[in-house]
C-alpha cells in the first residue's frame, strides 16, 4: 500500500475522512474506535493507512475501552484520537467525565457523531450535547469537510495548550458530506512516549477531584479569550438588520441555502464552539435585532443558553427556534426556508416532491446472508406467539421486519441478555435472546455473567458471522486471524468464553445444519438453565475480505487513491 495524501493536492473527502486527514496533519500517533455509523469511516480509513503512516490504530472492544486506551496514550505524551457514534458516548461516559478532570500530556481529541433523523440508529434520536454540557470541555462543531479537517487540527492545539481533552461533535450530514479538501504537510507520527508519575494530575480521588473541577471551570474564560483570537464563530453580514440567524453545524449550510431561496440578505452568526459559547459575540449580534432565529439539531440547547445564560440587551428581542422548528428529525433547507418565509411574511412555495412509482420494500438481509437460515429455523422451531424474542443491535435487527417479525424488544447493545433475564425471572414465559458476535464482545459478557450468577434460563442464540457486519465489516476479538490487519494474535472463541462462565453451548452452521438447528432450538428452549446456540457461518462478504485482506469497503480507498 502506498501513502495516499500528497501535499497540496485537493481531493474529495467525506467529513469523516477529512477528520482523519486533520489528525494526520496534527501528528496523531494513537487512534482507537469501536465502529458505529455515522462515525465508522474514521476508523475504516485509519485502519487502511495505519501501516503507511506508521501510527497505532485499533478497533477496541467497545467505546469506553477505546476512550480509556486513547487517554492512556495521551497521558504518556502521544497525541491520541478516539471516535464513536452518539450511543457510544453513553457507553464511554463513565470514563469521559473523570477524564475531563485530568490533564493529558499530549493532545486528546474525542470525535462524537450524532445521527438526527435516526438514519443509522434505530433506538433513539439522541443529542449528545446534553451530555457534553456536563463535561465543560471545548466542543467544536464543523459544518463541512474542510472545517472538519481544520477543526481537528485546532482541537489538538487547544488540547495541548490547555491540557484538556477536546470534543468534535458532528452529525450525519457533516460526517457523510463530500467536498474538496486541500492536503497539508503530514509530519512523522510519534507513537511512543513515556508516562511520568504525577499523582495529582491523573487521579480523580477525593478531595482532589473537587479542586480538579474548580480548575476545569476556571479554564472557561481563558479558553474564551483564546477562541476570540481565532476565526471561529464568524458573522456573515447582511442587509436586513432587524432580523438575524444564529446557526450551528449543518444547520448553518441549510440557512445559507434558505436565504438564497428567498433572495434575502440577513446577518448570520455561525456557532463553531458549542462550549464555550461565544457569549460576547452573541451579545453584540443581538444588538439592534428585533427577532433572531436559532437553528440547531436536535434540542434547542443554544437557544436556551441565549435566553438564560447570555441574555439580551433588549427585552424586546424575540428569540425563535424550537417553537417553529420541531425538535424531531434532522433539519433541511426546505424546513429553514419555510420558517424564514413565515417570519419575513413572504410567500414561499415548497418544491413538489417527485412522485416515484417504486415498489415498497422493508429492510432485509443481504442475499446469501446466513441470518436468513437462523430466523427460518427459529420460525419453524417455536410458536412465535408464545415465545418472547428479545433482539439486539446488529444485522439481525432485520428479523423485526417481514417475513419473520421475530423481535419483540430492541433497546441497546447487549440489552437482549439483560432484558431476557428479567422476563425469565418475572414470568413463566419462554424467552429467546438474540445477540451478535461483535455485540457479545462489546457488552454482552456482564449480562451473561448475571444470568449465570442469578440462575436464569433464557435460550441465547448467538449470530456469529466473524465480523462487525452492520457498520462496515470491521474486525472484533473473535474475527478469524486472516481477516485482521493488526498485530493481535488472538482469535477468541465464543464457545470457550461461555464454557468458562458456566453456560452450556453448542456450535452449529445454520446454513449447512439448518434442520439440526431447528431440533436443537426445540431441545434447548425447555432447559431449566441458561443455554446458548452459537450459529457460526461467515458473512456473505467474507469472500470479498479474502480478496482484499482488509475488512473495510474498497470505495474509500478508490476515492483517495489507495492501491490495494
Amino acid at each position: 500500500m502506498e501513502k495516499i495524501f500528497q501535499k497540496n493536492a485537493i481531493i474529495p473527502l467525506l467529513g469523516n475522512e477529512a477528520i482523519v486527514l486533520g489528525a494526520l496533519e496534527s501528528g496523531v500517533g494513537f487512534v482507537a474506535t469501536y465502529p458505529g455509523t455515522p462515525a465508522s469511516e474514521i476508523g475504516d480509513l485509519f485502519y487502511g493507512i495505519k501501516d503507511a503512516y506508521r501510527i497505532y490504530m485499533e478497533y477496541s472492544t467497545n467505546e469506553i475501552v477505546a476512550l480509556e486506551a486513547a487517554a492512556g496514550a495521551a497521558y504518556s505524551g502521544v497525541r491520541a484520537l478516539v471516535a464513536m457514534k452518539h450511543f457510544g458516548v453513553n457507553v464511554a461516559m463513565d470514563a469521559l467525565i473523570p477524564i475531563a478532570y485530568t490533564r493529558p500530556r499530549a493532545g486528546l481529541v474525542i470525535i462524537i457523531a450524532d445521527d438526527p433523523g435516526c438514519h443509522s440508529s434505530a433506538q433513539s434520536e439522541q443529542d449528545s450535547r446534553v451530555f457534553i454540557e456536563n463535561l465543560n470541555l471545548v466542543t467544536l462543531e464543523p459544518a463541512d469537510p474542510s472545517e472538519a479537517k481544520e477543526f481537528t487540527k485546532l482541537a489538538f492545539e487547544i488540547s495541548e495548550k490547555f491540557q484538556k481533552a477536546v470534543i468534535i461533535r458532528t452529525t450525519t450530514r457533516v460526517a457523510h458530506q463530500t467536498a474538496a479538501v486541500k492536503v497539508g504537510k503530514i509530519p512523522s507520527a510519534k507513537t511512543k512516549g513515556k508516562f511520568l508519575k504525577d499523582l495529582k494530575r491523573f487521579n480523580t480521588a477525593p478531595p482532589m477531584v473537587l479542586s480538579q473541577k474548580r480548575e476545569l471551570l476556571a479554564l472557561k474564560k481563558p479558553i474564551e479569550n483564546y477562541l476570540n483570537r481565532t476565526k471561529l464563530n464568524p458573522v456573515i453580514k447582511g442587509k436586513l438588520k432587524n432580523l438575524g440567524v444564529i446557526a450551528s453545524g449543518a444547520g448553518y449550510l441549510y440557512c445559507l441555502e434558505a436565504l438564497e431561496n428567498l433572495n434575502v440578505s440577513l446577518d448570520v452568526l455561525k456557532i463553531d464552539t458549542f462550549y464555550p459559547l461565544p457569549a460576547e459575540k452573541i451579545r453584540r449580534f443581538l444588538e439592534n435585532k428585533k427577532k433572531v432565529l436559532v437553528v440547531e439539531e436536535v434540542i434547542g440547547l443554544i437557544e436556551e443558553k441565549i435566553k438564560v445564560e447570555v441574555g439580551t440587551t433588549n427585552e424586546k428581542i424575540e428569540i425563535l427556534g424550537k417553537n417553529l422548528l420541531e425538535p424531531v428529525d434532522e433539519l433541511n433547507p426546505d424546513k429553514i426556508t419555510e420558517v424564514l418565509a413565515q417570519i419575513l411574511k413572504r410567500k414561499y412555495k415548497k418544491p413538489e416532491e417527485i412522485k416515484k412509482d417504486l415498489v415498497k420494500r422493508t429492510p432485509r438481509f443481504c442475499q446469501g446472508c446466513p441470518y436468513w437460515s437462523i430466523f427460518s429455523a427459529l420460525k419453524n422451531a417455536v410458536d412465535s406467539k408464545k415465545v418472547i424474542f428479545v433482539g439486539d443491535i446488529g444485522c439481525y435487527m432485520m428479523g423485526y421486519y417481514p417475513p419473520f417479525e421475530l423481535q419483540d424488544i430492541l433497546l441497546c447493545m447487549a440489552a437482549s441478555v439483560g432484558v431476557s433475564h428479567g422476563i425469565a425471572q418475572a414470568t413463566n414465559q419462554k424467552v429467546i435472546a438474540l445477540m451478535g458476535d461483535s455485540t457479545l464482545f462489546h457488552a454482552g459478557l456482564p449480562g451473561l455473567l448475571n444470568i449465570v450468577n442469578n440462575n436464569s434460563n433464557p435460550l441465547i442464540i448467538i449470530f456469529d458471522n466473524g465480523i462487525t457486519a452492520m457498520t462496515g465489516r470491521q474486525p472484533h476479538p473473535g474475527t478469524p486471524l486472516k481477516f485482521k490487519k493488526h498485530d493481535g494474535k488472538a482469535e477468541i472463541k465464543i464457545e470457550k468464553l461461555l464454557r468458562a462462565i458456566g453456560i452450556k453451548n453448542i456450535v452449529l452452521d445454520p446454513v449447512r445444519q439448518n434442520k439440526t438447528l431447528e431440533k436443537r432450538i426445540k431441545e434447548f428452549i425447555s432447559k431449566k438453565e441458561a443455554a446458548a446456540i452459537i450459529c457460526r457461518h461467515p458473512c456473505v462478504y467474507i469472500g470479498e475480505l479474502e480478496k482484499s485482506e482488509m475488512p473495510i469497503s474498497s470505495s474509500i480507498h478508490d476515492k483517495v487513491g489507495i492501491k490495494l
